[in-house]
């Protein structure tokens, strides 16, 4: 973990701990004012680029398809433009009507710019998981966003 990864951990977990810290009786505007600092404070450490695709399988019950296409993804974390990586499979939450739970296997890329984003699409990695992964899947949806 590099010391800017550390500090970035350590500087979410504090101010976490410091909301939980806060007693239940405490005024709805000081959880309020804690939650906002808190999130300004996460928010500006977080690399500004998201970039979130999610995956349907051909097969969707095969859990080898799934691990291949988990592995491949494991593969591009050596990709150096990526900051963060986060491969997810849906989670078991409440069902509402906003929730698209659909999809196999999703990631979530943070890039320190759309520039980075850039040089990621075109990396011989980047191309190589496509080419032996494409085949697994049915449907992709890509999301990037930059933050306001």
């Amino acid at each position: 973990m590099t010391d800017i990864k550390r500090r970035q951990f350590v500087t979410r977990a504090s101010a976490l701990a410091s909301i939980a810290a806060l007693p239940a009786s405490a005024a709805p505007s000081a959880v309020v004012a804690a939650t906002t600092e808190t999130s300004s404070a996460t928010d500006t450490m977080l690399p500004p680029v998201l970039h979130m695709v999610y995956f349907w399988l051909n097969n969707p019950g095969s859990t080898e398809d799934r691990a291949k296409l988990i592995a491949g993804l494991e593969s591009l974390k050596a990709i150096p433009q990526i900051h963060s990586i986060h491969i997810g499979v849906p989670a078991n939450t409440l069902k509402r009507d906003v929730i698209d739970n659909s999809f196999d296997v999703s990631e979530l890329m943070f890039f320190e710019s759309v520039e980075a984003q850039n040089e990621y699409q075109s990396h011989p990695i980047h191309k190589q998981f496509v080419e032996q992964c494409a085949g697994l899947w049915r449907k992709v949806v890509v999301r990037d966003s930059v933050s306001v």
